[in-house]
């Protein structure tokens, strides 16, 4: 049975389409992550299903029903804002448990539920405090708590980890991933992070412009980019003419900024820039006198800035694109 399945899905902001035609199957129990910049879409799609907002054409299937005119209430499926939304006057074990209390149930009853949930979600020593005595970090669990008290059949993450610091999101991440494999349901997460994407997701929907240019396995994704855009979008890769350096019966040849090897002999190039960042090191070159590349490379044998240097790429390390955009 499928978690969620859309079927030619289209959304619109009053005359403009922010969904084109959207195709995508989410195998149950499957964490789908999906990336894009700013103003993809992401964030649309995600209200799409919960019914959050309307779509013009297509269906949209979740747990093998069709949703596609049901209220959100009816949809079994479970909302972690970027906000996180907490209710600053209740503890946080009366936020995990508000669905229940406006279902009616007792406060003693709820607590429980409430209880089990935060153990899940890692927030259980917190039940007592109130949103403004809690981390980022422990905000962020809390919201997750609260979605899964209800045991959805869709969890719905819009960029959950963007208001966390760089370390903490590193770390959150990592909990993240352990929380839905001892859950188990169905999830859709949202961000812009490529990073997040490639550690995160069972599988990644890379969405531009309202459309789904890839979908794939993180691997997938990585060493068999479809497009131009998912090339550089997911891994800023170096595109240059296919009469350049690297010659290919090609519109354009597309190399990874690791695959880019610093050499005695070879193209030659000179140093444009030296960016260090911690063990490695960007070298901004100028290759064969005329062309931009980025080579990434072990700090300590970085080369100095405005001089001569060779580079080499092995044909297998090309990538091969048409006029279009699209992948050869």
């Amino acid at each position: 049975m499928t978690g969620v399945e859309l079927v030619g899905v289209r959304a619109a902001h009053g005359t403009r389409d922010v969904l084109r035609h959207i195709d995508l199957t989410v195998a149950r129990g499957e964490l789908l992550v999906v990336l894009g910049p700013s103003g993809a879409g992401k964030s649309t799609l995600l209200r799409v299903i919960a019914g959050l907002h309307p779509v013009s054409s297509g269906t949209i299937g979740i747990a093998g029903r069709d949703v596609t005119r049901l209220s959100p209430g009816e949809r079994d499926v479970a909302m972690v804002f970027q906000s996180y939304a907490l209710f600053p006057h209740l503890t946080v074990a009366d936020n995990i448990a508000f669905g229940h209390r406006v279902r009616g149930v007792r406060r003693k009853h709820a607590r429980p539920i409430a209880a089990k949930a935060a153990e899940v979600a890692g927030c259980a020593h917190l039940l007592d405090r109130f949103p403004h005595q809690l981390s980022g970090g422990e905000r962020q669990r809390v919201a997750l708590a609260r979605a899964v008290v209800r045991e959805p059949a869709v969890f719905l993450l819009d960029e959950p980890l963007s208001n966390l610091d760089g370390e903490l999101r590193a770390q959150t991440r990592v909990e993240l991933r352990a929380l839905h494999d001892r859950v188990g349901a169905t999830t859709l997460h949202v961000t812009h992070s490529r990073s997040e994407a490639l550690t995160l997701g069972d599988r990644i929907a890379v969405v531009r412009d309202g459309e789904l240019e890839q979908v794939g396995t993180p691997d997938d994704i990585w060493r068999r980019p479809g497009t131009e855009f998912v090339a550089t979008f997911v891994g800023a890769m170096n595109l240059l003419p296919a009469d350049g350096p690297w010659r290919a019966d090609a519109h354009r040849v597309g190399v990874r900024r690791e695959a880019v090897s610093l050499a005695d002999d070879g193209i030659p190039a000179r140093v444009d820039r030296v960016e260090v960042v911690g063990e490695d090191t960007y070298v901004h070159l100028r290759v064969a006198g005329a062309h931009a590349v980025v080579a990434r490379v072990a700090t300590a044998d970085r080369p100095a800035a405005d001089s001569a240097v060779h580079v080499r790429v092995h044909d297998r390390d090309l990538h091969l694109f048409d006029y279009d955009g699209s992948r050869i």
